[in-house]
């Protein structure tokens, strides 16, 4: 009996270690299965976490290049608009300016053709009658000119203040001034002389009105004109007459004289001869003493190409300074 249970207890202990054994095998194996599996999860888990994150940089980096293709886009179409306004502003502003243009030689252009209206009127009322409907527009052109050395008479020929008159009315005087129909008093300046031509410049800071030049050659014997001067100091006297012949010589050997029945006296030197359209033709001159009715004007054509030569050269001068 005792035997028994002693072969009874080393079954059990068997038993016992077996079963221990197999447990232990058994968890050894799934110990070891889930091990791999921990290590197969982690090693997934890293190339998705890896593929995640170059995706991730992937998208980044094409993000930022389509952010930095965006702003260059921007950037050209901006430019671009910039430059379509700048071209489009420069395009507006000069159809702009060429219409002020425009608008300002229709203006002009009116002007002057209602001028020559005005002045064709004048004309036709002085053939038909006398000088009378011109003297008063004529005169305010016209200038008494005293110096430190005499007096004598001039025109204005253009209305930013430049008077032409003969060189001998100025010639050495050290004062100059310009009395105006209107009573107004200027100084006046020397600008430049044609000692040849007996003719001289002068300029005051004043806008005055002007007279025009008429073509010379046009002129005919028998024309009927004025001259206009201060003969004598008797302010803005106006006498009338005809021309008596043309290109008669002068004290300079040159042809370039009218001659009228005109009186010519002390005073009149320098003003201007003007005919019905109230054109200078010529500035009057001297006279031959001794006779009457023989004064001698120089024709407008030689007149006028000799003042704007001075006058030209003048303002080139003040451009350039």
């Amino acid at each position: 009996m005792p035997k028994l249970n002693l072969d009874s207890n080393k079954v059990l202990i068997i038993s016992i270690l077996v079963v221990l054994i197999a447990t232990g095998s058994l968890v050894f194996y799934y110990n070891n299965k889930l091990t791999k599996m921990n290590e197969d999860f982690n090693t997934k888990l890293l190339i998705l976490n890896k593929e995640i994150v170059e995706n991730l940089n992937r998208m980044e980096r094409s993000l930022e290049e389509e952010i930095f293709s965006l702003r260059n886009n921007l950037t050209m179409q901006v430019l671009l608009l910039d430059k379509n306004l700048k071209n489009f502003r420069e395009k507006n502003e000069q159809e702009i300016g060429a219409l002020n243009s425009l608008i300002d030689e229709i203006e002009k252009q009116s002007d002057i053709q209602l001028k020559e209206i005005k002045d064709e009127l004048k004309t036709i009322q002085v053939k038909s009658k006398d000088f009378s409907a011109i003297i008063d527009d004529v005169l305010q052109s016209v200038v008494s000119i005293g110096t430190d050395r005499g007096q004598g008479s001039g025109v204005v020929v253009d209305d930013r203040g430049f008077i032409v008159t003969n060189f001998h009315v100025i010639d050495d005087a050290s004062i100059i001034r310009i009395l105006t129909y209107e009573n107004d008093v200027y100084d006046a300046n020397l600008i430049d002389y044609n000692e040849v031509m007996d003719l001289a410049v002068i300029k005051v800071e004043a806008s005055l009105e002007n007279l025009r030049f008429d073509d010379s050659d046009d002129v005919k014997v028998g024309e009927r004109v004025i001259a206009l001067g201060n003969p004598a100091g008797l302010s803005f006297t106006v006498t009338e007459g005809i021309v008596s012949a043309l290109n008669r010589k002068g004290p300079n050997n040159l042809d370039i004289y009218l001659q009228t029945d005109v009186p010519i006296n002390p005073g009149n030197s320098g003003g201007p001869l003007v005919n019905t359209n109230s054109r200078i033709i010529g500035i009057n001159n001297f006279k031959i003493g001794g006779f009457e009715g023989l004064g001698f004007a120089i024709e407008s054509n030689s007149v006028k190409e000799a003042v704007e030569e001075i006058i030209d050269t003048y303002i080139q001068e003040q451009e350039s300074q």
